[in-house]
């Protein structure tokens, strides 16, 4: 490591710690006077107001069981998201900490950028029951916490995932801006969907595992069970503070059963649209057929998040993958049949208008070598596929292009950090502290009970330990005030109405 690059990292260091206490709201520059000052309204603080007995807390509850914070949410917008708030708000302050110190270390934009694009370009867009609930999860978090955070904040934070990769390179282009940093849309997750004589009992079972930094994944590990006063009863993974699942897996009461991956080499915003965190979670409210699901996600899409949904309906027992460009998007759909993602597209059209730069034929890439391993395994077992079979899939260390197993970037269980490669087409740089941070599986007769199982961690069952990986890779040592061991838990059951076990 040469002096330079020991003297930027070090003062990367020095910025991160001093965004985090600023944020806390420790003693440093007060963060509602700091927006103000950068043309940004931001209301006065809020004091720490509401007892545990709060009417608006009645039926809400949260319980921690197997590496997971399980949190049931009842009754109208505002409701849902003050108990969101007031429940997980010390997770809250920790998350957007961790995720505002990501944004802006990759984007080279302030922390002022994006709250701007929330309140101007975003929030206009977001319909009365979702700026309701968001403006209660302000309010609970408030409660709990005293948190500086307003409702600007809060809706930059629920668009992280496609802000910095979508928005900020597109603007970038857009501005003819000769700094702009090197920024791809991500790679996320390795999923399938399968049904008819492809799985052991003839129903649906589908399968995720969600891929994203060790920073935003040891924090994916809230279970969500939401009933709220209109549309249906959700069971959901989810990050805290954020009103959808965003890394996409979840059940409805009308039995839709939805997960996606994302779409490598991405390229297109469009500033009109709708926020995609904001028609995803308004899809699983209130589609009750696949056809819905599609009408709702291209209502306003404007391109973020850009993903291959792999969708169920366990009343018809039919499957579909939807794969939603901007300028393109199509619809497979079986009764009989599997379907897989591992962050590529397959449509022509879309690779030509919406993801030009990735390269299908390159087995080389994790895209593509993941997608030969769902191949290999589906195939394999067709037939014998259940949750059990499910869940060791999403464990699997194969690497389709060196022959051999060896946990590495083009793994379906992916660890990023042991490969000297990289993922370039995201970039993701040597031993990037990234890969599968958690998996989820149900099955048909689990969804009509609305219930999944799901493990916290590598799905493989290996610990990710923060400390020995940034001796080792102080390139990293900006991540060093967010970034923790990220413990394997075993493969755990919940179901809507849970209850913490005595």
């Amino acid at each position: 490591m040469t002096r330079s690059t020991r003297r930027a990292a070090a003062i990367l260091l020095v910025i991160g710690g001093a965004a985090a206490f600023w944020w806390a709201g420790g003693a440093g520059a007060d963060a509602a006077a700091a927006a103000r000052s950068a043309g940004v309204n931001a209301p006065a603080v809020a004091p720490r107001q509401a007892p545990p007995d709060d009417p608006r807390l009645k039926g809400a509850y949260r319980f921690e069981r197997g590496g997971w914070i399980y949190v049931h949410l009842e009754g109208a917008p505002a409701t849902l998201g003050y108990q969101h708030g007031y429940l997980l708000g010390p997770e809250i302050e920790d998350a957007f900490r961790a995720v505002s110190a990501n944004m802006t270390h990759s984007t080279g934009r302030d922390w002022a950028f994006f709250r701007t694009a929330a309140r101007d370009m975003l929030w206009p867009k977001i319909e009365p029951e979702y700026r309701q609930e968001l403006q209660g999860l302000v309010d609970g978090l408030r409660a709990r916490t005293g948190s500086r955070l307003d409702v600007y904040d809060l809706v930059a934070y629920n668009a992280f995932e496609e802000l910095p990769d979508y928005y900020v390179p597109w603007l970038d282009k857009q501005q003819k801006n000769a700094k702009a940093p090197d920024l791809k849309s991500p790679g996320n997750c390795s999923a399938f969907v399968a049904t008819g004589s492809w799985t052991k009992d003839g129903g649906i079972v589908i399968a995720h595992n969600t891929w994203t930094n060790y920073m935003n994944g040891e924090r994916w590990v809230i279970v969500f069970d939401i009933v709220p006063a209109r549309g249906y009863r959700m069971l959901m993974d989810g990050f805290p503070g954020v009103i959808a699942s965003d890394d996409d897996f979840g059940i409805n009461g009308d039995g839709l059963m939805v997960t996606e991956t994302t779409i490598t080499q991405f390229e297109g915003w469009d500033p009109n649209g709708i926020a995609e965190f904001v028609r995803a979670r308004k899809a699983l409210q209130y589609a009750g057929s696949i056809d819905e699901y599609v009408r709702i996600m291209l209502d306003g899409n404007n391109g973020g998040y850009a993903n291959d949904w792999l969708l169920g309906d366990r009343k018809t027992g039919e499957i579909a993958q939807f794969e939603l460009g901007l300028k393109a998007h199509r619809v497979w759909r079986t009764k009989d049949g599997v379907l897989a993602g591992s962050n590529w597209a397959r449509d022509p059209e879309i690779l030509k208008l919406d993801a030009p730069g990735f390269d299908p034929h390159n087995m080389e890439t994790s895209p593509n070598a993941r997608r030969l391993r769902w191949e290999q395994l589906l195939a394999r077992n067709k037939g014998r596929i259940d949750v059990a079979l499910a869940q060791q899939m999403l464990g699997d260390h194969y690497d389709t292009y060196q022959k051999r197993e060896e946990p590495d970037e083009r793994t379906l269980c992916g660890h990023v950090d042991t490969s000297a490669r990289g993922i370039p087409q995201w970039a993701w740089g040597a031993h990037y502290p990234g890969g599968a941070v958690q998996a989820k599986v149900t099955d048909s007769t689990m969804a009509e009970a609305m219930s999944l199982v799901a493990r916290a961690g590598h799905p493989c069952g290996e610990d990710f330990l923060a400390k020995p990986f940034l001796a080792a890779h102080p390139e990293y040592a900006w991540q060093a005030p967010y970034l923790h061991d990220m413990k394997a838990g075993p493969w755990t059951a919940f179901r809507s109405g849970d209850a913490q076990r005595k």
